[in-house]
């Protein structure tokens, strides 16, 4: 009976939220083990698949750390990084973009296995994501400065929830590889969306990395430059609060990071009162 009136007290709280969202739209960066463990992935496609049907226009984007990694592995090339950056030659940045094209038909297939319509895309269709080069020590990373989401929006206005892997095409369209936070926040704000939801492997920003309980549940853009200049954020955590910043500066209303592998993360973070990561605003 108390899980039942629990149900039911959450069903009552969502109401006022689905009213507000519907016809909104929300870009969804989808990664770390909400991608890797099935009973996680399974969990997260169906919050993204109850939300789109109550009216919510989906944009999910990824990465894809772990699947590059082996690819590289079966290469035989080996992983360099500069500064939590991986340094991408020509090679490797031919084995970057074949891990994320293949993680990205995962997604894909996993959203339609569960009654929804998916449609893959890589940043460089288009000219989605037009990016250059961060700097010659790197090689073939790029930073997005221009988003054209023409494509995204025909896809949603068709009912279709587009699963965007973040290689983004340089002036000369060769792919560069990108990160999928600053992507992800590129993407909403060439959008307007009102909301960027940041799926991390933390239960979302920590005052303490090594205090679970030291959880933000709100968050500044000014106390999140704060705590990157001050080095409070942990290494992992620091492009994903620039990718927020940079996302509320440029007009998104909010930046939700929560953790991927929470039950029902997505759901629980829109549609109730106290929500379980932190939010960002300005």
């Amino acid at each position: 009976m108390l899980d039942a009136q629990l149900h039911g007290q959450v069903l009552n709280q969502a109401l006022p939220y689905i009213q507000t969202f519907r016809g909104q739209t929300f870009v969804v960066k989808y990664g770390g083990s909400a991608m890797r463990d099935p009973a996680v992935v399974e969990g997260v496609i169906r919050n993204v698949l109850l939300l789109q049907l109550v009216g919510i226009r989906l944009i999910l984007v990824h990465g894809g750390g772990p699947e590059i990694d082996t690819l590289l592995a079966r290469f035989g090339l080996e992983k360099k990084t500069i500064n939590g950056l991986r340094v991408t030659d020509d090679a490797t940045m031919e084995a970057v973009e074949m891990a994320l094209l293949k993680a990205n038909k995962a997604v894909v297939a996993e959203i339609q296995k569960a009654g929804g319509r998916a449609i893959g895309l890589s940043g460089r269709d288009a000219d989605m994501l037009q990016a250059w080069p961060i700097s010659e020590e790197l090689g073939r990373v790029g930073e997005v400065v221009h988003v054209d989401p023409a494509v995204l929006k025909t896809a949603t206005d068709a009912d279709l929830i587009p699963v965007v892997c973040t290689v983004a095409t340089d002036k000369e369209r060769r792919p560069l590889n990108v990160n999928a936070d600053s992507a992800a926040s590129a993407i909403a704000v060439a959008l307007q969306a009102s909301k960027l939801i940041l799926m991390t492997d933390t239960d979302g920003v920590l005052a303490d990395v090594n205090d679970p309980n030291s959880l933000y549940t709100q968050l500044s853009t000014q106390e999140a430059t704060g705590m990157i200049r001050d080095g409070r954020a942990a290494r992992g955590m620091i492009p994903k609060l620039e990718a927020a910043v940079a996302a509320v500066d440029g007009g998104v209303s909010s930046v939700h990071l929560i953790n991927g592998a929470t039950p029902n993360a997505l759901l629980m973070e829109v549609f109730t009162d106290t929500g379980i990561g932190t939010m960002m605003t300005a």
